[in-house]
């Protein structure tokens, strides 16, 4: 299995062609190379690995579909990735959960902001995507888009359907939301290891 970042300009080159004349061997090498970095694109908008597991297909369907639709210029992977992103926005918009919302209530956790810096140590990157996975629908689209992939508000709306206000608020209740879970992971941990 050949990981993307050792392939050589000239050898992604070689791959893309052969998707583009159908060959089954380059689809398979790309496919081999790019699904593991694209999976983790999918995990951040899916509800859970197979939710992740059918967008990461449909990607791919689509990515060898339009192939011949790639200038060669520019980051392929993130051609690729730009592909990954709206098959999920395809996938959240055909379940029209638009105006998913939660209870939010972060006054119940404080943390001190010398255990802030320290959070990332304690939290493992599975946790994080997995609280990320854990938000209404709604404000886990708006805070990818935000977030990873650094659309502004008016984009968001236009992509989601909704107005930049409601794109605006969702972002904040998804930041409130992630801060009172990664707080209260953080207690957790402390308290473990006060038990030790």
């Amino acid at each position: 299995m050949s990981s993307y970042q050792n392939l050589s300009v000239t050898s992604i080159s070689e791959l893309i062609q052969g998707c583009i004349n159908g060959e089954r061997h380059s689809q398979s090498r790309l496919y081999e190379a790019l699904s593991p970095r694209m999976f983790v694109v999918c995990l951040r908008y899916a509800r859970n690995r197979e939710e992740a597991e059918e967008v990461l297909q449909e990607g791919f369907m689509r990515v060898f579909e339009h192939i011949r639709q790639y200038k060669f210029t520019g980051s392929f992977e993130g051609w690729v990735r730009k592909i990954m992103v709206n098959c999920a926005l395809s996938k959240y918009r055909s379940k029209s959960q638009l105006h998913a919302v939660a209870n939010i209530d972060v006054n119940n956790v404080n943390v001190d902001y010398a255990d802030r810096e320290d959070i990332l140590s304690k939290i493992s990157v599975k946790e994080l995507i997995g609280m990320v996975q854990q938000l209404p629908p709604a404000y886990r689209m708006v805070f990818n888009l935000y977030v990873f992939e650094g659309m502004k508000h008016r984009e968001i709306a236009a992509h989601l359907n909704i107005s930049e206000g409601t794109s605006k608020s969702n972002l904040s209740d998804a930041r409130a939301i992630l801060q009172k879970n990664i707080a209260s992971s953080l207690l957790s941990v402390k308290q473990n290891v006060n038990e030790l």
